[in-house]
């Protein structure tokens, strides 16, 4: 079994008293006891902030037998394809309450200009599609965008 790793499940246990790093330990723990962990470039991009240095992130990773596995052109199109799907659906729907769902728009109280929302980063974009394609699942805790745009994934949550 192949397991992609989403940057939120080791950064868990990484930051000290991070309420979710037993369960997000263990859970790495029993995904490399089935086969192997992959990371994607944006994740390993996403670590390197916490790490003083190249040789500590590759030493990191070694020893949590975590891989790098590059992006291919089929996980690179899957990626930008959904990523303008959201766009799409974004900018046709500015505001909704996470409650009961009702649509609205918002205007500045100073200037009343209309406002609109920030865009997810591509990058979330590019570590659903890498999972997709290079792995069975994807451990993250990150649920909203795989279920919506990788509803053919496998996310399993460290909660």
């Amino acid at each position: 079994m192949i397991t992609a790793v989403d940057t939120n499940i080791i950064l868990d246990i990484l930051i000290p008293e991070e309420p979710f790093g037993a369960s997000s330990k263990a859970l790495l723990d029993r995904h490399l006891s089935k086969g192997k962990l992959i990371l994607c470039e944006i994740v390993v991009a996403e670590l390197a902030a916490m790490f003083t240095d190249e040789n500590e992130l590759a030493s990191f990773l070694a020893d949590t037998r975590m891989n790098l596995v590059p992006a291919n052109e089929k996980s690179l199109y899957i990626a930008g394809s959904r990523w303008a799907l959201y766009a799409r659906k974004s900018a046709k729907n500015p505001f909704s309450c996470s409650k009961c769902g009702h649509t609205f728009e918002a205007t500045c109280p100073r200037c009343k200009a209309v406002l609109t929302k920030r865009l997810h980063v591509l990058a979330d974009f590019l570590i659903g599609a890498h999972a997709l394609v290079q792995a069975d699942c994807i451990l993250s805790r990150d649920l909203g965008i795989y279920k919506t745009y990788f509803s053919d994934l496998k996310v399993i949550d460290s909660v």
